[in-house]
């Protein structure tokens, strides 16, 4: 089910809602944990069960590590899972690519749970934390069922600690204000779905799945900068969904991007994009490995280690793989050359980093590491094919534009500036333009929830992009 369907939106939210907040408190993390397994299931209840036996496997084991069991078995488990729904297919791909006898077990296709890289990566970093003596074990399986499945951040993310949300599930607050602050995060993160993302998911896909040797430089740039744009808008568009239920549900879950593309380096950009990830591999996979502690050497083997499975977690191609590389790569030259204390004191910061983060997304969109060869060129004029055949008038009408530089607008931090000035006007008693603001805040989310239901009334299909992760 989607967050930007009639049917979520007109069917499913308004009871998940009058079950979380209308029924006594003994009651309502049951009934959401029920109300989360119906979102999962809609359309595929087979999925389910993965996502139960997750549950139920790591609750108990949870029980049992802090009893002095082994983390191993976790640690299997876990990763055993999302191994073999994951990337089953893609290794027998890889075996008979290289000639390799394939057996005959090798021909079953597996289909992909949907979310299930977030919700297994939120059960392992809950076992760990428990046999690292950073939380107790939850002893009401439905509390923790809930955690694991519930709704709002459940297909793709934040990924959410036990930690954070732990006192939030014995006793959480509900309050007017709260509410209407997650109804106006939840528009605004519609209004980045149906009205930047989709858009610009249209003039993306169509570039991109033109021959490469047919584009001309601003061609190869335009589908570039599109599917940039689009990235950004469609997943901060669903954390921004997600925060904001959460918030009429009582949670509040911690921030998952901040103005990434304002980044001065390759370094800070992975401190403002897809937060709860980064921080995931920081907290449980490079610190583990050693870190910085070891020299130079370890230091650039732990940080290209840990994003080549940062780009295998994302999906099982290699062009993830490479993706994942190539941003490693980007963090090892900028600790050799202590390149993001100077890319952010030089005017060549800003355009260094956003350049490197556009030539990735190719890797990370094209449909093969060629196909991301043959676009990079395209991009830098070094195609070999007619680039007179398509050019990028022919995509370039009012609506992309138009949305474009709205795309540019969202991707600087200018709100938050507005909303610290109207809580400092509010704090010296208030005044004109401090009400102006106050009702544009409440006034630019409904309009934007208004586009978005018109947009969305003319029935296009445009799933989110990290579902498939």
């Amino acid at each position: 089910m989607l967050f930007s369907s009639p049917t979520f939106l007109f069917l499913f939210l308004p009871l998940a809602l009058a079950l979380g907040l209308a029924l006594p408190r003994a009651l309502r993390n049951s009934a959401l944990f029920v109300a989360s397994l119906v979102f999962y299931a809609w359309g595929e209840p087979r999925v389910a069960l993965v996502m139960l036996a997750s549950i139920a496997v790591n609750w108990t084991l949870a029980l049992w590590v802090e009893a002095r069991g082994p983390v191993a078995i976790a640690l299997v488990f876990n990763l055993g899972l999302l191994g073999f729904y994951k990337y089953w297919n893609f290794l027998w791909d890889n075996l008979a690519a290289l000639g390799l006898p394939v057996p005959a077990l090798g021909a079953v296709s597996v289909s992909l749970p949907i979310g299930i890289s977030f919700f297994t990566f939120q059960a392992l970093s809950y076992v760990l934390d428990v046999r690292r003596g950073e939380g107790r074990a939850q002893r009401n399986p439905l509390d923790f069922g809930l955690y694991i499945a519930l709704f709002p951040q459940l297909i793709a993310g934040p990924i959410v600690r036990y930690r954070d949300v732990a006192e939030q599930l014995a006793a959480r607050s509900l309050s007017s204000a709260k509410f209407a602050s997650g109804v106006r995060r939840f528009a605004v993160g519609l209004g980045k779905k149906m009205l930047i993302a989709n858009t610009c998911a249209e003039a993306a896909k169509s570039i991109f799945g033109l021959d490469p040797a047919s584009l001309d430089a601003p061609t190869a740039w335009l589908g570039a900068l599109c599917y940039t744009a689009q990235i950004y808008f469609d997943f901060s568009g669903y954390s921004d969904m997600a925060i904001g239920l959460g918030r009429m549900l009582g949670f509040e879950f911690l921030e998952n991007f901040d103005y990434p593309y304002i980044a001065r380096s390759v370094t800070e950009f992975w401190r403002r994009w897809h937060i709860s990830l980064s921080s995931w591999f920081r907290d449980y996979l490079y610190i583990p490995l050693g870190g910085n502690r070891h020299g130079g050497a370890r230091t650039y083997f732990n940080l290209l280690a840990v994003f080549c499975l940062c780009g295998l977690w994302h999906g099982a191609k290699w062009n993830f793989v490479a993706w994942g590389l190539f941003h490693g790569a980007f963090l090892v030259l900028e600790r050799i050359v202590r390149g993001e204390a100077r890319a952010r004191a030089s005017w060549l910061g800003w355009p260094y980093a956003f350049v490197v983060v556009v030539c990735g997304w190719v890797l990370f969109n094209a449909s093969s590491l060629e196909h991301a060869l043959e676009f990079l060129k395209a991009m830098f004029g070094l195609g070999t094919g007619d680039a007179r055949a398509v050019h990028a008038g022919l995509y370039l009408e009012p609506l992309l534009v138009t949305t474009l530089f709205a795309a540019v607008l969202g991707s600087m931090p200018w709100l938050p500036a507005l909303q610290r000035r109207r809580e400092r006007r509010r704090a010296n008693g208030g005044d004109g333009l401090e009400r102006g603001l106050e009702l544009a805040s409440v006034a630019l989310p409904m309009l934007l929830l208004v586009l978005s239901a018109a947009r969305l009334s003319a029935g296009t299909f445009n799933p989110f992009i990290y579902f498939r992760f």
